[in-house]
């Protein structure tokens, strides 16, 4: 039987979970637009993600499709920047109670990359 993890949302929603996730959505992104557009208005950006995500009003915005070229035409779909940031903020909570699960598992191939 698994482990039942509560109150994880509350460690997502805290403040300072928030600001680490903006500081990895961040990292070598700094200079692009979408992360400087972000970072111009920083703390009422943060205080307004975190009451979205507190009041579960919070919705996805609209993904950024764009191709490129090399090493084959391909289609790629971006988040917007403070959904990365979400993410961020969800992954920091939940990687470190999914690590005891992934330590069950039998490793991977090699052949298989992330």
């Amino acid at each position: 039987m698994g482990t039942l993890y509560r109150n994880l949302y509350e460690q997502v929603i805290h403040p300072l979970n928030i600001w680490v996730a903006y500081k990895q959505a961040a990292k070598g992104k700094r200079y692009k637009q979408a992360a400087a557009h972000f970072e111009y208005d920083l703390e009422t950006n943060l205080i307004e993600l975190e009451q979205e995500l507190t009041s579960e009003t919070y919705l996805p915005g609209a993904y950024h499709n764009f191709y490129i070229q090399k090493p084959k035409r391909r289609l790629i779909s971006a988040a917007p920047f403070r959904d990365r940031v979400v993410n961020h903020a969800l992954m920091n909570v939940i990687k470190p109670t999914n690590s005891t699960v992934c330590q069950a598992c039998p490793p991977l191939p090699k052949t298989i990359c992330f």
